[in-house]
C-alpha cells in the first residue's frame, strides 16, 4: 500500500486534471481524452511514475473515463432525437475492429513512439480547431461500401492510439461529409462509446513492467485516475456548459486548439531533444 504522503499529491492533481479536463468539455465540446492523456503524462511522469509503458497507461486510463461519459452523452443527446443511429450502426463494426487493432499495436509500441504519434495526430486535430470551416465538404453523404470499410477501423485505430473518443476525428469527418454539427456531435458520442469499450477490455488484461508503476493500475488502467476524473468532471462540465451559453465559445475554441498544439509540440520536443 503506498503511503499518503505519496497518494495525496497524486490525488489532487488528478482532481485538478478532471476539473479542466470537465470544464473544456463542457465550455467547448472537445473530448476529454485530447485533454486527460497528455495531462496524465506529465502528472505521472512529475510524481516519479516514469513507468516504460507509462504513455499505454494513460491512453487506457483515458478512454476507461470515455466508456462512462460517452453512455452519459448517448443518453442525452439521443433523449433530444439528436443521434444518427443509421451512421452509428453502418460504421460501429468497423470502428470497433480498428480499435481491437488500435491495442495491439498500443501494447507493442515503446511509450515514446506513442508520445510521437500523439504529438503529430494532436498537431492535426489543433490546426483543424483553429482554421477549420464549416462549409468545407469532402462529399455530401457519409461514406458506404468499400469507403466505410476502411474510413471506419482507421478512425478507431488513430483513436486508441491518441487515447480519445469519437468527437476529435469523428465530428470533423461526419461535418466535411455535410452531416449538421449537432447531430454529427451526438453520433460521435457513441462513436466514442464504439472506441472505448473494446480497447478497455483489451488494456485491462495488459502486463505492463511493474517499475515505477502507478499505484492501483489494472492492467493498463490506472483505478484512482479513473474514479477522480470521472467524479470531477460530473462536478465541473455543467459549469463549462453555463460559461458557454454566457459567451461567445470560438474565440476560446481557437485559444484551446493552439494551446493543444503547443501540448503536442512539447510532447514531440521531449522525446527528440529531451
Amino acid at each position: 500500500m503506498p503511503e499518503m504522503t505519496t497518494l495525496i499529491p497524486m490525488i489532487i492533481l488528478l482532481m485538478a486534471i478532471g476539473a479542466f479536463a470537465g470544464v473544456m468539455a463542457g465550455l467547448l465540446g472537445v473530448g476529454g481524452g485530447i485533454i486527460l492523456v497528455p495531462a496524465f503524462f506529465y502528472a505521472f511522469a512529475a510524481l516519479g511514475y516514469d513507468n516504460a509503458q507509462l504513455m499505454q497507461i494513460c491512453l487506457a486510463t483515458s478512454l476507461a473515463t470515455i466508456v462512462f461519459t460517452s453512455i452519459r452523452s448517448v443518453q442525452s443527446h439521443n433523449k433530444k432525437g439528436a443521434v444518427d443511429w443509421d451512421i452509428l450502426k453502418g460504421w460501429a463494426i468497423g470502428i470497433a475492429i480498428g480499435s481491437a487493432i488500435g491495442v495491439v499495436a498500443v501494447t507493442g509500441l515503446r511509450s515514446s513512439q506513442l508520445q510521437v504519434i500523439f504529438g503529430i495526430l494532436g498537431l492535426i486535430v489543433g490546426l483543424y480547431l483553429a482554421f477549420g470551416r464549416a462549409e468545407w465538404r469532402l462529399g455530401e453523404k457519409m461514406p458506404t461500401g468499400v469507403g466505410r470499410a476502411i474510413t471506419s477501423p482507421v478512425l478507431g485505430f488513430m483513436s486508441v492510439l491518441m487515447g480519445i473518443g469519437g468527437g476529435s476525428f469523428g465530428v470533423p469527418l461526419m461535418s466535411l461529409f455535410g452531416v449538421p454539427i449537432h447531430r454529427a456531435v451526438a453520433t460521435a458520442a457513441g462513436f466514442g462509446l464504439v472506441i472505448a469499450v473494446p480497447s478497455v477490455i483489451g488494456f485491462l488484461f495488459g502486463n505492463p513492467d511493474a517499475e515505477n508503476l502507478p499505484p492501483f493500475t489494472v492492467g493498463y488502467v490506472n483505478v484512482p485516475a479513473f474514479l477522480l476524473i470521472i467524479c470531477m468532471t460530473l462536478i465541473t462540465a455543467p459549469l463549462g456548459v453555463k460559461i458557454a451559453h454566457a459567451m461567445d465559445p470560438k474565440p476560446l475554441k481557437r485559444v484551446f486548439a493552439f494551446f493543444l498544439m503547443l501540448v503536442a509540440l512539447n510532447m514531440l520536443r521531449k522525446v527528440f531533444f529531451g
